[in-house]
């Protein structure tokens, strides 16, 4: 008798994952075939030798002995209270421990969030280029992502009144990736006191990714959603990740504001989710108030002359010396989105040029239509690497496009549409 065919999920033909999808799983192959490759595809600060503080590894050491046990399904006390007293650092008054959702990384807390949200049908305002992870969770959970363009031209900023045209009556959050990853933008406050308005004139729940919240350059400024929105039900998302340079541990949380009347069954909802996969990891918890409360040391690494803003500067005069990309620079975050221009940009395809340019020179990038844009001449590399490996990668990147604008010359196929 033949062995029956697992069948998977229909819907599951709808989620990509570029940054660990085909070109990730061709990069093992020739790894294991003996090539080094330069990988450009993930934002791990881990793999590019960066350390979690001393400080948040020593507050793990120091309570290794208290982990033994499930934790509360909100998360440990002490770290849902050092959370609560970031959020109103920041001006966010009447916030609390109970507030406050730890989760197994800022992903979890995404899927939980939609899931606690969402029937079918119901719709999301995403924005585009968005981390897919937010498309993913959207259509897993049953919903339709509905894109907000967010233009090169426009500094990647969305345009608000595209996001209210975009409201339907199916339509039950906004979300904002604050500053933006792929793009790194930064939301200016009167951009996001539009937003907020929009979300209150019709109903809608505010879900913003602000995982990159310590990491802006040149006197970029963060905004925090929360407090702007007030009232308004809102969802803030944060974590040790990226700011703090431990990705690894999984430790990210979401704070739940605005009118408690407004939000009481929403956040009935996230409890019974959390309860049901039992508690986040435990250790990494113990990190939360050191890190919220003690040394600065993300500040150095962004700040002239430190390594993150160094990779930004390489970055971005490697852009501004080809004749073949543009490069809007990055305000915030750990990742740039140059844009291919010119006679490269001719019949030009983000995943064969990214499938070229491992092939022949050995460096991996994520292609810029993995972040659901409708367009197919840009790209993503995270700002983690040394400065002058970042330079190396842009000469051998050029050299991939000196290539393409040559053969282009006698081809007839227009340039790659830009940003729009």
């Amino acid at each position: 008798m033949p062995t029956p065919h697992v069948a998977t999920r229909e819907r599951l033909s709808e989620v990509r994952y570029e940054i660990r999808g085909e070109l990730a799983r061709r990069a093992r192959e020739l790894e294991a075939q003996g090539h080094a490759l330069i990988k450009l595809n993930i934002g791990n600060p881990g793999a590019f030798g960066f350390r979690a503080p001393e400080h948040m590894q020593r507050a793990i050491a120091d309570h290794i002995h208290d982990t033994d046990p499930y934790a509360h399904q909100q998360g440990l006390p002490a770290a849902r209270e050092a959370i609560a007293a970031h959020h109103a650092a920041r001006g966010m008054h009447g916030v609390s421990a109970d507030d406050v959702f730890i989760g197994n990384g800022v992903s979890e807390l995404i899927d939980i969030s939609l899931r606690a949200l969402l029937d079918p049908g119901d719709e999301v305002l995403l924005p585009s280029p968005d981390y897919p992870l937010w498309s993913a969770a959207t259509i897993l959970n049953d919903g339709r992502p509905v894109y907000y363009r967010c233009r090169a031209e426009d500094g990647f900023l969305p345009d608000p009144d595209e996001i209210e045209a975009l409201v339907s009556t199916h339509t039950r959050a906004i979300v904002l990736i604050n500053p933006n990853n792929p793009t790194g933008a930064s939301y200016p406050r009167a951009l996001l006191e539009r937003i907020v308005a929009i979300a209150a004139r019709h109903g809608l729940l505010l879900m913003s990714d602000e995982i990159y919240d310590g990491i802006t350059y040149d006197g970029a400024r963060f905004e925090p959603l929360a407090p702007i929105a007030g009232d308004v039900p809102c969802m803030s998302f944060g974590g040790l990740s990226k700011v703090h340079r431990a990705c690894g541990w999984r430790v990210g949380w979401a704070l739940l504001s605005g009118d408690p009347a407004a939000t009481r069954d929403y956040r009935h909802a996230i409890d019974l989710l959390g309860a049901l996969r039992l508690c986040a990891n435990v250790p990494g918890q113990f990190a939360v108030p050191a890190a919220l409360s003690g040394l600065d040391t993300i500040g150095p690494l962004v700040a002239p002359g430190g390594r993150l803003h160094e990779a930004r500067r390489a970055v971005a005069e490697a852009c501004a010396a080809s004749p073949h990309l543009e490069l809007r620079v990055p305000d915030g975050a750990l990742y740039a989105f140059p844009g291919v221009v010119g006679d490269a940009a001719r019949g030009f395809d983000d995943h064969r040029f990214a499938l070229e340019l491992m092939e022949t020179e050995h460096v991996l990038v994520v292609p810029g239509s993995s972040f659901n844009v409708p367009f197919r001449n840009h790209f993503r590399v995270t700002l983690l690497p040394e400065p002058e490996q970042l330079r190396e990668v842009f000469r051998r990147i050029d050299r991939v496009l000196a290539r393409r604008a040559a053969a282009a010359g006698t081809d007839p196929t227009p340039a790659a549409a830009p940003a729009s």
